[in-house]
């Protein structure tokens, strides 16, 4: 039986390579497409990170209603249709318009592949094998970020339009989930449908320290270059190095999940808000090759435990129904902090102006407000 259940779950776990990094997986190319689109606005070239974040947000707002139309597989592989056709595409359009529109479809099909790469597991498998298999979708959450990076980077050297080609990796999904993935229906039986605002009210917790959790790591990659490049310190050739450190470490963090929890049992929901506080308190205090590579590794390590702990402890509450009741909020909660990063990071800046370090300040200061809020998460019910 737990042999012919491992081409399913390689099937689900597949998902994960593909959906975290989705938006920034063409950042390494951005700015060769910003020379190529250089003739139309800058805010309209930046677009095309961010606007798969936006429509991932949008998407999972109607999850739960494709989930009561749409079975299993057959959502999976709409997801994942619109994931790679739209990814592709947009390297073959000579206008900025077709090619955001093509990242709307990016963004769409993220919208339906987030919240089955973990609701699934949750709907096929026992809960106590949920803290693993969560613990292993982070890890490739991880690997996916730091190979589409790493090939999206090379294919740039080639043109930029080929940088959009890293979007094949959804090949190798489809290929999996048409062959192993059943097609079950997800929706909850009939007069166990929550409302949305029920589920919210009983999630909200998990939800937002999502949402900070996401928000204090998302300032690392968004800054860490220019912040590195200022400080004068580091040689540029080794930043990419010290990021893909970071990305590696995070892919660590994913794997190790389970014994992290066996260790600090009731404690752990404080480990991934206390390593980012750490994290960035070295990055801004220490500084120099000592406080760069002691704070990437904190942050690291941080997002690979915290993702699958908020992810697993949800999903645990939510039994089978996961899919179509919290995983579309946290997987919104998760995108929307990338979204919005951004912006209030303009917004600080505006209100302190050319403060030294002050992307890490900020991050500090968030992942102290998520090492509080976590202290009122529920109790783990391993541990009660």
């Amino acid at each position: 039986m737990e042999r012919s259940l491992a081409p399913r779950t390689a099937a689900i776990l597949s998902l994960s390579l593909l959906t975290v990094m989705a938006g920034a997986a063409v950042a390494p190319a951005l700015g060769v497409i910003k020379a190529y689109f250089s003739s139309s606005d800058p805010v309209l070239v930046q677009m095309i990170i961010s606007m798969p974040a936006l429509f991932i947000v949008l998407t999972n707002a109607v999850f739960p209603a494709l989930c009561r139309r749409f079975r299993a597989r057959t959502l999976v592989l709409l997801g994942l249709l619109l994931y790679t056709v739209g990814g592709c595409a947009a390297g073959a359009f000579s206008a900025i318009l077709p090619v955001l529109l093509m990242r709307a479809l990016v963004g769409m099909g993220v919208g339906i592949i987030m919240p089955l790469s973990t609701g699934l597991l949750s709907f096929y498998y026992p809960p106590e094998k949920l803290d693993s298999l969560m613990g292993l979708s982070s890890a490739m959450n991880q690997m996916g970020g730091v190979v589409a990076t790493l090939l999206a980077g090379l294919l740039a050297n080639l043109s930029w339009r080929a940088s959009f080609l890293i979007y094949l990796m959804g090949l190798l999904s489809i290929v999996l989930c048409l062959v192993f993935l059943p097609n079950d229906s997800i929706a909850p039986p009939k007069g166990e449908n929550e409302t949305r605002r029920t589920v919210l009210r009983t999630y909200f917790r998990y939800i937002l320290a999502m949402f900070l959790l996401m928000s204090a790591f998302f300032l690392y990659p968004a800054n860490f270059a220019l912040e590195t490049t200022a400080e004068g310190l580091i040689p540029q050739g080794a930043i990419a190095l010290i990021m893909a450190m970071m990305d590696f470490i995070a892919f660590l963090g994913g794997l190790l999940f389970v014994q992290c929890k066996v260790l600090l049992g009731g404690k752990m929901k404080y480990l991934a808000p206390a390593l980012f506080l750490a994290g960035y308190l070295l990055l801004a205090l220490a500084g120099g090759w000592f406080g760069t590579l002691a704070g990437s590794v904190c942050v690291g390590f941080a997002n690979g435990v915290g993702i699958p702990y908020l992810i697993s402890q949800a999903s645990v509450r939510a039994g089978r129904t996961a899919a179509s009741t919290v995983m579309p909020l946290l997987s919104a909660a998760l995108y929307l902090a990338q979204f919005l990063s951004p912006i209030l990071m303009g917004a600080v800046r505006g209100a302190f102006g050319d403060v030294s370090h002050l992307p890490y300040c900020f991050a500090a200061v968030l992942s102290a407000a998520f090492l509080l809020w976590s202290a009122g998460l529920p109790e783990d019910p391993a541990y009660k």
